[in-house]
């Protein structure tokens, strides 16, 4: 069940393309919309697939862009620059960053003209001191919370794991609030669970933390790439109440044996009861 949770944001997901405007939630109108179909080919090349496709990323993650509008699926859409442009600008997870490749020339007029990185999500190897802020203690913005949020399905496997691994990725993505608190990036909004994590507490045992541009809170996990379950300061459920499942690293409770889940995104298999830890 655990791979489900590394492949959500990796999926290319592409579909025929189409000019609707975007509407509706996921797997409704805005599957076909035809900017989400750009936006998740270039996540897939830009965190998954450059060194596949040959493309070198410089040491901040930006990839030539022309050179990612010849790759296959990306050139089978045809964006223009100024679609790129809006796909940058518009998307609300704030997933890429733009910039001239000459700062001298701040307004190109073709794609040969431009860098592009995706702004976290690499399952690549990145560099992060260049292309992450990383989170230290005192910092003025330190986060007053630190938020990981997962599914039913994948509590029992976390917990057999002895805590949050990377997965697919290169980091554990969190947030510093909720959905509910308008959190964006770092925890997609049907998560089922709420992992508070103690980062004050992990820092100083040496974990690192990083910040992306687009706000998403990251980490390794440090030593064996793993994120102990002794830095769960509170785990709670969005959906149902169950209480506290644990609190400051210790194990209150488990999901009920009655809890029915299914796999996230509408995905099937794997359903059925939940799985006690």
């Amino acid at each position: 069940m655990a791979s489900h949770e590394a492949r959500l944001d990796s999926e290319d997901g592409s579909r025929p393309r189409s000019s609707k405007p975007c509407r509706g939630g996921r797997g409704g109108r805005s599957a076909c919309c035809r900017e989400v179909q750009v936006s998740k080919a270039l996540s897939k090349l830009l965190r998954h697939q450059a060194e596949n496709a040959g493309i070198k990323l410089d040491e901040e993650g930006f990839a030539p862009l022309d050179q990612a509008l010849a790759w296959g699926p990306i050139k089978s859409l045809a964006p223009s620059l100024e679609e790129i442009k809006e796909v940058v600008e518009n998307n609300a997870k704030k997933r890429f960053t733009l910039k001239p490749a000459d700062v001298s020339a701040p307004d190109p007029s073709s794609a040969a003209g431009y860098l592009i990185r995706a702004n976290q999500g690499h399952s690549l190897h990145v560099d992060e001191t260049a292309l992450f802020k990383p989170v230290l203690l005192g910092d003025a913005d330190f986060p007053d919370k630190v938020v990981h949020g997962t599914y039913f399905a994948f509590w029992g496997p976390i917990l057999e794991s002895g805590g949050l691994r990377p997965m697919g990725r290169g980091h554990i993505h969190c947030s510093d609030r909720t959905p509910e608190e308008g959190a964006v990036s770092g925890m997609r909004r049907d998560a089922e669970l709420l992992v508070e994590i103690d980062i004050e507490g992990s820092l100083r045992d040496g974990v690192t933390w990083w910040r992306s541009d687009n706000g998403v809170l990251l980490t390794d996990g440090g030593e064996g790439g793993v994120l102990g379950t002794r830095y769960f300061k509170m785990v709670t459920s969005r959906t149902v109440d169950l209480g506290l499942l644990w609190e400051n690293g210790v194990k209150l409770a488990d999901l009920p044996g009655h809890l029915k889940f299914r796999p996230p995104g509408g995905k099937r298999g794997g359903g059925g009861r939940a799985k006690r830890p």
